[in-house]
């Protein structure tokens, strides 16, 4: 790992590390979080209570979904990998940010694509690909600003003083090198209007493509990023080093080729072929290797160190995030075999795996880090109040728990439901009966989304107030390289 020296620049004269645009970005994630997680409890008020749209086009639910999605992904966690990102690349390789300005230029560019995805989504201009929704000038922005973040990422890999590059930024360098890849095979449009595009793929091409795409958004985006969180901020706050840092390469290793191939098990049961099909389901299984070996390696950082969780809400966040990965990367394999997926296809089953990973482990290894970063960043030695994070761990680890398991009861009945036939051979159920018992656990969905929020506005008021008593500051670079533990 990088240096613990955490020596202050002011009154040093050597250079000091580049953090500006990391608490801009760190800021951002909290600010963003709220947006995303109160959009998505309003579309899951909707879902129980249709009329909440009040006949507004622009409310509807399907223009607020893609909005929520896009708003927790790239705004959310988009904006926590930035900051992360830059924090750890630029502690780990003990050396300033590589063009300053271009990092600069990568944060607003960000802002002002959220601000357009914001925008345009409600009125309705999309392009109908899940989680690519946004039209081609945007996309065009967007490449933009991503190569600009490869630029100053591995820019500031090149001039590292330390010869070692450490395994987080290895993941974070795979997870820029493979996104940008994604976007923009996936993005390949032949514009019609300013706001009008059609994807240069068509039928079964197109949605191999964009599940290809989609499934690795989750497994890059959502995953390898996050990664790179996990391998910096446990053992910092542990103050243990990695269990193993040879189960780290090889994590990473098997994680990335294995993740390329899985896009196919969305697909089941359609016009794909069979062996495409049989393909996704197979490399989805394999996953589950490297995703428990990486799982694990993180939770045994904590060997000997496992009395710190009791006190400490940070380390809290981030094990038991790791929990949440475990247990997401342990149950999307098995979705992928064909006879479960016969069950659980479009069924809330999905939604609650989905949330498992999206708000059990994205959100809380997000949560930790930035609770990690934010004393660091404005100068204090710890959050403005360490009561109100351990208050929001147990807030959002309910309101998880509230939503994931009345998604899963939902779905299991929902495919049950479907699938139950008469001794005549016709159906059990009506849709309708599937929808109206459905019910009661999409408001119980609503009530752990609630509470996931209010976790994120404790956050924002502990940040704020963080921010309130600290004043930037930036730590001073070793003015010779230190040795990696």
């Amino acid at each position: 790992m990088g240096s613990s020296v955490a020596a202050s620049a002011k009154g040093s004269l050597g250079e000091a590390y580049n953090y500006s645009v990391v608490r801009q970005f760190a800021f951002m994630t909290v600010v963003w979080g709220v947006v995303g997680m109160l959009v998505g409890v309003i579309i899951a008020a909707q879902l129980a209570w249709p009329a909440l749209n009040f006949d507004i086009p622009y409310l509807t639910y399907s223009r607020l979904r893609p909005l929520h999605t896009n708003a927790v992904i790239f705004a959310f966690g988009g904006c926590a990998l930035f900051a992360t990102s830059y924090y750890i690349v630029q502690r780990t390789c003990q050396a300033r940010l590589f063009a300053g300005p271009l990092a600069a230029f990568t944060f607003w560019g960000w802002q002002l694509i959220i601000v357009l995805a914001a925008v345009t989504l409600p009125l309705g201009i999309t392009t109908g690909k899940e989680y690519a929704e946004l039209e081609w000038p945007i996309d065009l922005l967007i490449a933009v600003v991503w190569v600009s973040y490869a630029i100053v990422f591995f820019g500031t890999i090149m001039k590292r003083k330390t010869p070692h590059i450490y395994v987080a930024n290895w993941f974070f360098g795979a997870f820029i090198l493979t996104v940008a890849l994604l976007h923009i095979v996936n993005s390949a449009e032949i514009p019609v209007t300013l706001t009008k595009s059609y994807s240069a793929y068509a039928g079964v091409q197109d949605a191999m493509i964009q599940w290809w795409y989609g499934h690795n958004a989750v497994g890059f985006f959502l995953t390898a990023g996050f990664l790179g969180m996990m391998y910096y901020f446990i053992p910092k706050q542990a103050e243990r080093p990695v269990y193993s840092y040879r189960l780290s390469i090889v994590h990473f290793w098997a994680l990335i080729f294995t993740y390329m191939w899985a896009g196919p098990h969305h697909l089941h049961y359609t016009a794909l072929p069979d062996w495409a099909q049989s393909l996704g389901m197979v490399f989805s299984l394999i996953l589950l290797a490297p995703s428990w070996g990486g799982m694990i390696n993180g939770i045994m950082t904590l060997s000997g160190a496992w009395h710190k969780l009791r006190n400490d809400p940070i380390l809290k966040f981030l094990i038991v995030s790791l929990s949440f990965y475990g247990m997401s990367t342990f149950e999307g394999p098995m979705m992928s075999i064909k006879t479960v997926n016969a069950l659980s296809h479009y069924t809330d089953w999905t939604v609650g795996h989905v949330h498992s990973g999206a708000l059990g482990w994205v959100g809380l290894v997000s949560m930790g880090s930035i609770y990690y970063l934010m004393p660091r960043l404005w100068g204090r030695a710890q959050m403005y109040s360490p009561r109100l994070v351990e208050v929001h761990f147990w807030v959002a680890t309910i309101g998880i728990v509230l939503y994931i398991a009345a998604m899963w009861i939902a779905g299991v009945m929902q495919g049950l439901m479907w699938r139950a036939t008469n001794a005549d051979g016709t159906l059990t159920y009506a849709f309708i009966e599937s929808i109206k018992a459905t019910y009661p656990y999409y408001v119980i969905r609503f009530l752990g989304g609630v509470l996931y929020l209010s976790g994120v506005l404790i956050m924002l008021y502990n940040c704020v107030m963080t921010i309130r008593a600290g004043k930037p500051e930036d730590a001073a670079i070793p003015a010779v390289a230190v040795a990696h533990a």
